[in-house]
């Protein structure tokens, strides 16, 4: 999704009403160039809206993940969940379960698979997650 696609045609296209916290999130999603958590989209939030809560967010992104508009990771090692915009051109990475260091997968390694299981199967693919983890170099070697 374009980053500089209108809000409004977003939510007229969506079906979906147009509020100032739902411009808000829709904002922080398109500015991020990588997963958040809710409560990393609630504090980014509350400086545009300090009366914004975190029920508001939660309530967004599940409207938002419901229409396709953003997609939700599960970071299954930290049991919590991660939003971001739903693009074509999504991001995948390789995250460090030390520290937590992120790394960008530039080509999408799924999306050949991807058309090949819809040719084979009956089932029609919106999208999907990809979660690699191990060990970056300088935590490799403090294991060693």
């Amino acid at each position: 999704m374009d980053e500089f696609i209108d809000n409004k045609m977003i939510f007229k296209k969506y079906k979906i009403k147009n509020t100032e916290q739902r411009n808000i999130v829709l904002d922080i999603l398109k500015r991020e160039k990588k997963p958040l958590t809710a409560e990393e989209i609630f504090m980014k939030a509350r400086k545009k809206d300090k009366n914004i809560n975190l029920s508001t967010i939660y309530r967004t992104i599940n409207i938002f993940v419901s229409k396709g508009i953003a997609i939700k990771l599960n970071i299954e090692r930290e049991n919590k969940s991660m939003f971001q915009l739903n693009m074509i051109d999504h991001q995948h990475y390789i995250r460090c379960i030390s520290c937590n260091k992120k790394i960008s997968i530039d080509i999408c390694p799924i999306i050949g698979y991807e058309y090949f299981l819809e040719e084979n199967t009956d089932f029609h693919i919106i999208g999907h997650n990809l979660e690699l983890y191990g060990y970056c170099s300088k935590c490799k070697d403090k294991k060693q």
